[in-house]
């Protein structure tokens, strides 16, 4: 395959870069987080106004029909300005609308393109991996189970959640925030995160219940995380090549001495085995090939040494790299929650190990 990316993806990837480095400051960030709301609705306006919310939403929804490369360019920069915004949650559930929900269900989807309303996920169940069926099930519409870490679950306008149809398969279904029991569980980043307790909750199918739908989510989810995840080590990398550049002991930058630059070198080197992964399985994606063994070497690299690098980044601040006052913790936050997310790093190995 060809890694660079083509015309569009490419302008893609500088209006995102400079919407957020203009939006999402360390001024920014950090007024949000003494504040009470869940997210930054700056950033988030900024994004919808600049059309990034609405590129991956179908044309019947006023959007342009993007797909899973488009939005792994967009949440690469997410994630290497650590910007506190539901994009990754919205353009995941959106892009699996797109693919197998409805018209009335696409056309649902214009208002995320404003801004106006935010998507979610319930992929993960307490104790099973992101592979597992789910173990909620749905009789008739109406869905029993639990779900955890679902990010912006009570600002969210629908939640996407997949369950076992009784003698079909698995379903995935609309449900409303309303209509669930939502018990608060902070999330390591600092963005709103939530258990939640459907309880014979009504849900609207999306596609057929025979497992597309669901897998098609999985694999979206697989793509948006660890994009998220290359971008983050992206942007520490940047982060902590420009401390050691200036950063001065004995006389001498940090970066001068070998055994850093050894260090620094193993953090780029983690970071392109990411890349690689990355863009390898969100191309597949969006070509309709089988793309679940390049997303599981993606997520093995973002729990494994992508996580490792990050604590490279850090070790190489110093004392500086856990001031909270220093955006490096922000990073490393985001690294360690990509990596709980996925179920860490021997869970990934053990679905390599089932694909291979």
């Amino acid at each position: 395959m060809d890694f660079n990316l083509d015309e569009t993806q490419a302008e893609l990837r500088t209006l995102a870069s400079g919407v957020l480095a203009r939006e999402a400051t360390q001024a920014r960030i950090d007024a949000h987080e003494k504040s009470d709301r869940p997210y930054d609705t700056g950033t988030w306006k900024a994004l919808a106004q600049a059309g990034l919310l609405g590129v991956c939403l179908p044309e019947e929804a006023g959007g342009a029909g993007l797909g899973a490369v488009e939005m792994a360019v967009i949440l690469r920069e997410v994630g290497a300005h650590v910007a506190p915004v539901p994009v990754l949650s919205s353009l995941v559930a959106a892009l699996t609308i797109a693919q197998y929900g409805t018209a009335a269900q696409k056309e649902a989807l214009a208002p995320l393109a404003e801004g106006q309303i935010v998507l979610t996920f319930a992929l993960r169940e307490p104790g099973a991996d992101l592979a597992e069926p789910p173990m909620a099930t749905a009789v008739d519409g109406r869905i029993t189970g639990r779900k955890s870490m679902v990010s912006y679950a009570a600002e969210a306008a629908k939640i996407l959640v997949p369950a076992r149809v009784e003698g079909a398969g698995v379903g995935l279904f609309l449900v409303e925030p309303g209509a669930v029991a939502v018990q608060d569980t902070p999330l390591s980043t600092g963005e709103p995160g939530a258990v939640i307790t459907l309880d014979d909750a009504p849900g609207e199918l999306v596609g057929e219940p025979d497992g597309r739908a669901w897998e098609s989510l999985r694999l979206h989810a697989l793509a948006g995380i660890t994009a998220t995840a290359s971008g983050v080590l992206a942007g520490a990398l940047k982060l902590t090549t420009g401390y050691i550049r200036t950063r001065r002991q004995f006389d001498r930058a940090l970066a001068e001495f070998q055994a850093v630059t050894m260090q620094i070198a193993d953090v780029y080197i983690a970071g392109r085995a990411l890349d690689v992964a990355v863009w390898s399985g969100a191309w597949r994606l969006a070509e309709g090939l089988p793309a679940e063994e390049d997303l599981a070497i993606a997520a093995y690299n973002t729990a494994d040494a992508a996580l490792r690098a990050l604590y490279t980044c850090q070790h190489l601040h110093g004392g500086i790299g856990l001031d909270v006052t220093y955006p490096l913790h922000r990073y490393f936050a985001w690294g360690k929650h990509a990596a709980h997310l996925l179920g860490g790093a021997e869970a990934q190995l053990d679905l390599i190990g089932a694909l291979v």
